[in-house]
């Protein structure tokens, strides 16, 4: 089982995403959108779309794996 948590961000042409892999649980919704804020004002990351400039939102993806020996 691989939980991530991705958090969504709007960009002066778009929309990107951080991904986060094994977030301590149980997630803080109001920490999140605190620290994704630092993020934006921070200027710190640029992605393709360009600089980011507001938080859109956040999920938790729990994925679970089944390998089978073949």
């Amino acid at each position: 089982m691989a939980k991530q948590l991705e958090m969504q961000f709007v960009t002066e042409i778009g929309q990107t995403t951080i991904t986060l892999e094994a977030p301590k649980e149980p997630i803080d919704p109001v920490a999140v959108k605190a620290a994704m804020d630092e993020v934006v004002a921070s200027e710190a990351f640029y992605s393709a779309k360009g600089k980011l400039v507001a938080v859109k939102g956040a999920r938790l993806i729990d994925r679970n794996v089944t390998e089978y020996e073949i």
